[in-house]
């Protein structure tokens, strides 16, 4: 069986795997994440945006990687905003809040700066396939970062969202607090590295995108709560987990 069936099938049964232990090559990681994905898009899914992983120092001590990297998002992960998520569907999953990017056209040989029409408040669930949570960097990219599901707020106008602070609550109590600025100093940033890995990886950036810059808090477990992240001066992302 192929890396990519092996992790995909412990998605869909939320059986967690022994790590892969792959490859330090990291353009072989990227192609198992790339025929992860098209197993999905086989059985009906579409793309609708790319995350990003490890863009704080916070998010990198937490997992013990040190290196950017990017994964791809499906309609099957999107969670509508308030919204409830059934567990059943995760294996050990966590939580954490992020500024989501819109993309109003494709990037191709634009700036995308310039691309962005929207932002937002967003709550990214990750859920890694491999046991206890632990992988090296080229098993993690492989599973497609670690994606599993994302909640977008209420898009807003283009504005400045540099060191806006940041509040992660469950069941209304704050447990995590950051800024934007843990997002690589400044989240916009996080979209220019993206540009890069999106060339090297062959990965299209196009009109309608949601863009997932990174965590600007460390991730906690996500169980049968409410969550909401409170991006200030940006709104609100919230989501209900049941079991």
């Amino acid at each position: 069986m192929s890396s990519a069936a092996i992790l995909d099938d412990a998605q869909r049964s939320t059986a967690a795997v022994a790590q892969l232990d792959l490859d330090p090559d990291l353009a072989a990681a990227y192609r198992i994440q790339r025929e992860l994905i098209e197993r999905r898009l086989a059985r009906g899914e579409r793309l609708v945006g790319s995350k990003l992983g490890f863009t704080s120092k916070a998010k990198m001590a937490q997992m013990g990687v040190s290196e950017l990297i990017v994964g791809r998002l499906t309609d099957a992960m999107q969670v509508d905003h308030t919204a409830t998520v059934e567990l059943s569907r995760f294996i050990h999953p966590r939580i954490e809040p992020e500024v989501a990017f819109r993309l109003g056209r494709d990037v191709g040989g634009n700036h995308i700066a310039d691309c962005v029409d929207a932002v937002a408040p967003a709550l990214e669930i990750i859920d890694s396939r491999y046991r206890d949570f632990r992988f090296s960097l080229p098993d993690v990219i492989a599973d497609n970062t670690s994606a599993a599901a994302f909640v977008v707020g209420e898009w807003q106008p283009v504005r400045d969202v540099a060191d806006l602070p940041v509040h992660l609550l469950v069941d209304g109590v704050e447990v995590e607090t950051g800024s934007t600025a843990a997002i690589l100093g400044h989240p916009m940033r996080a979209l220019d590295e993206l540009v890069g890995l999106a060339a090297k990886y062959d990965i299209a950036l196009r009109t309608g995108d949601v863009i997932l810059a990174g965590a600007a808090t460390a991730a906690v477990p996500f169980g049968a709560n409410r969550v909401e992240a409170l991006v200030e001066g940006l709104g609100t992302a919230s989501v209900q987990g049941a079991l």
